[in-house]
């Protein structure tokens, strides 16, 4: 039997996020709900729908953070998640490094190709 998990995180910005996942071609979807086991779910503030159909959703913490939700379980049988989850974070760090970057440089374009 499997059950959603949620996980904390130190991903902070949700539009940052959100970014991120585009870039990873990831199709993000604000708001709605992660299904778990029987009847249980989980509303998140974003998620995304993987290639089996699975969802990795996010929702804020109380001290600001995002929470990772999902279905690790099921989730590890089905694809590499560390990898997912490492491929999100590094290109996470990436986004806000740019906005960063561009915010400290006012009027210089800053970008990355993946």
């Amino acid at each position: 039997m499997s059950h959603l998990s949620i996980l904390p995180t130190v991903l902070r910005d949700a539009e940052g996020l959100a970014s991120s996942l585009e870039a990873l071609k990831l199709s993000p979807q604000w708001g709605g709900t992660v299904p778990g086991f029987a009847d249980e779910a989980q509303q998140v503030l974003l998620q995304v729908c993987l290639v089996g159909g699975e969802r990795l959703g996010w929702m804020r913490q109380g001290d600001g953070s995002l929470a990772l939700v999902a279905d690790l379980q099921r989730l590890s049988r089905a694809q590499e998640l560390q990898q997912l989850l490492g491929r999100i974070t590094r290109r996470y760090a990436a986004e806000m490094a740019l906005r960063q970057a561009s915010t400290l440089c006012a009027g210089t374009q800053v970008s990355v190709s993946t």
